[in-house]
């Protein structure tokens, strides 16, 4: 393929939202290739495991500078972003240390307990309601935004208030410009006035000790606070739940490997590894980055100015990488996936998303035992032209 095909544009369409595209195996044999979104910007698509991992790694790379009005993006919602995610060094750095407490493993675990008591309760509503029950409301989207909002300090009750303008705000195809612009304004506002609140009456949440940190330290500027809110709301919440979503899935495919781990829940953890490395949850959408000057990469020299577009979907998919690596093997030793990133960008709530899953999983296994779409594939309703590809419900059986 040469690296200027004519006519590629992204995202691509596979033949169902849980399968990779053919086109990530064609790009991984011939290496990066041009290609254009549906705004009209040219990226290059960034598909082999190394290749990926060296721009995720280079510094040369700017998330900043996808930031101005006229860089090429994919989510509209990045333009002007303060938050960690679209930060470069030394501004990175700073914003990062001051919220990386709150993320280590050892904290994250001992959410754990808490997690599993959210997750068993919900359960009980979805076996209370029976075969049917829809994973997604009761479970996949409640529990992430649960613990986000616990974390944050941000009530749990508003969740629904948010939920819509978060949503629109993934949007690449599926609203206009103007929706997300007025669903980034009516979020902003929201935490505006909560964080406000917290100045008069705060708490142990983590908003309350940035707030502290902006008030008394002088470490954080207001539009990073509100940023950092912003994007953990955004990403710890949709995220999490179409992974969760994808693993049920994938597992519910494989029956025997349903029985297997429900004998052998102490296998769940490296399960997990391989159900994120399988996952297509994030819709082969990744961060767009801008070349600060030319790099050479994957044999394709990048040219200082354009943009690149790293394709974590891709690069778990790598054959070079892992063995046999379009089967889903939930007993893979060697994993080295990069579904949460690599480099300083490397996802902050990287454990925190696995422990929820491991619980979700141990839960469902639990409870329900062998569990089941109660519709066939073909009949689910998919989510289009967002970040994150899920089904607009997904009722299990058991």
């Amino acid at each position: 393929m040469p690296v200027d095909p004519p006519g590629l544009t992204f995202p691509f369409r596979g033949d169902h939202p849980t399968a990779p595209p053919p086109e990530y195996a064609k790009l991984r044999e011939h290496g990066p290739a041009r290609a254009t979104l549906p705004n009209g910007h040219r990226v290059w698509l960034i598909t082999r495991h190394d290749d990926v991992r060296a721009v995720f790694a280079d510094p040369r790379f700017s998330r900043a500078a996808i930031t101005a009005p006229d860089a090429p993006k994919l989510l509209p919602v990045s333009t002007g972003s303060k938050s960690l995610f679209v930060l470069d060094p030394p501004e990175h750095t700073r914003v990062r240390k001051l919220v990386a407490a709150a993320f280590t493993t050892r904290r994250l675990e001992h959410l754990r307990p808490r997690v599993a008591e959210l997750a068993d309760g919900m359960a009980d509503r979805l076996v209370a309601e029976g075969p049917g029950a829809d994973l997604i409301a009761h479970l996949a989207e409640p529990l992430p935004i649960t613990v986000i909002c616990e974390l944050l300090g941000v009530p749990s009750q508003d969740r629904t208030v948010f939920r819509d303008w978060t949503e629109i705000m993934l949007s690449f195809t599926a609203h206009t410009p103007a929706e997300i612009g007025a669903a980034v304004r009516s979020l902003r506002g929201y935490l505006s006035a909560l964080v406000e609140a917290k100045r008069e009456e705060p708490d142990d949440g983590l908003l309350t000790v940035l707030i502290r940190a902006r008030d008394e330290d002088d470490l954080l500027s207001t539009d990073e606070l509100l940023s950092f809110g912003q994007t953990m709301l955004v990403a710890g919440y949709h995220a999490t739940a179409a992974e969760i979503v994808h693993a049920v899935l994938n597992l519910a495919a494989r029956p025997d490997e349903v029985e297997r781990l429900r004998q052998d829940p102490a296998s769940i953890p490296t399960a997990v590894e391989e159900l994120l490395r399988y996952s297509q949850a994030g819709g082969g959408v990744g961060p767009v980055r801008i070349a600060t000057e030319d790099v050479d990469v994957g044999g394709v020299r990048i040219a200082a100015g354009d943009a690149v577009l790293p394709s974590i979907n891709a690069a778990n998919r790598d054959e070079l990488v892992f063995t046999d690596a379009e089967e889903l093997d939930l007993t893979r030793a060697h994993n080295p996936h990069v579904a949460f990133g690599h480099g300083i960008h490397h996802c902050l709530g990287a454990h925190l998303g696995r422990v929820e899953l491991q619980v979700v999983l141990e839960t469902l296994l639990r409870r329900l035992g062998a569990f089941r779409p109660a519709l066939p594939a073909e009949d689910l309703v998919w989510r289009t032209g967002t970040a994150f590809a899920r089904p607009q419900t997904l009722p299990l059986t058991w």
